[in-house]
């Protein structure tokens, strides 16, 4: 597991400390963790085999790095682009292992704490046709666009995304939304960085 800084911005108004397992290099390069992009199951046809498998990769990924941090920590997931309720089970791996990765160590479950309730743009997709409906990040869009539970305040948060991105601002936006609904403390995590060639 390696640490970085997420630096404030118009997004965030004060650095967070970030973590994240490996460098994303862009799907089917060697070396890339594609087992996350398998997760998403953007057009909802991959089998129960893969996600599966997908999911056990990701298990022992999280259980490996989450087991470094205090189980007092409240976690909770960073959304998916378009509104929970327009993916199907199938396209909701990503959380659902997350969520037996929090009752298997013992953390408090917040993975419902943040819920999309209005599409944005996908960003990953953004230069596609399937990027969606919806707007691309802007300050606000988290509070704009989710759901947000009142039980984040005074938590200690550990706020987990798939992929990081620098520059996307989408989880910067997050994090800056637990806080103005009174976090006490927000520690990043994901599972992977996208490298910048």
């Amino acid at each position: 597991m390696k640490e970085f800084v997420i630096y404030r911005n118009e997004y965030l108004k004060k650095n967070v400390k970030g973590y994240y397992n490996t460098d994303y290099v862009g799907y089917e390069n060697p070396g890339n963790p594609d087992y996350i992009n398998n997760l998403k199951n953007t057009f909802d046809n991959f089998s129960q085999i893969k996600l599966k498998n997908a999911s056990d990769k990701l298990y022992s990924v999280l259980k490996n790095d989450l087991s470094n941090f205090d189980r007092s920590l409240t976690i909770c997931v960073v959304p998916r682009s378009k509104a929970e309720n327009s993916y199907s089970a199938n396209q909701l791996f990503f959380k659902r292992t997350i969520q037996r990765i929090i009752q298997d160590l013992g953390f408090e479950d917040g993975s419902n704490y943040i819920i999309r309730h209005t599409d944005t743009k996908t960003t990953h997709l953004s230069h596609t046709e399937y990027a969606g409906s919806g707007s691309m990040p802007y300050p606000g869009i988290t509070k704009d666009t989710c759901f947000i539970s009142d039980e984040v305040r005074e938590k200690n948060i550990l706020l987990i995304d798939d992929i990081y991105t620098s520059g996307v601002n989408i989880d910067e936006d997050t994090i800056q939304s637990l806080f103005d609904k009174k976090a006490n403390s927000v520690i990043f995590y994901a599972v992977a960085k996208t490298k910048k060639f």
